[in-house]
């Protein structure tokens, strides 16, 4: 992904969720997909798709058991 593109989806995802703390950071050694960051907690990544002439962000984001304990 490109700076500009992860600008805009940073831009997109901080206003969609409102919350200006969501960060989107580039991972070492790949070039398509950034992971999301909420203050220092990884939540997931986000794969960008170019099938067919169009472009797509996917976000992948797993939840672990232990995280919902407290819920």
């Amino acid at each position: 992904m490109t700076p500009q593109e992860i600008a805009k989806v940073q831009a997109y995802m901080r206003k969609r969720f409102a919350n200006p703390r969501i960060q989107l950071v580039r991972r070492p050694q790949k070039d398509d997909s950034v992971e999301v960051v909420l203050d220092d907690e990884f939540l997931g990544v986000i794969f960008r798709d170019d099938e067919d002439g169009e472009v797509c962000y996917q976000l992948n984001m797993t939840i672990l058991d232990i995280d919902l304990e407290s819920f």
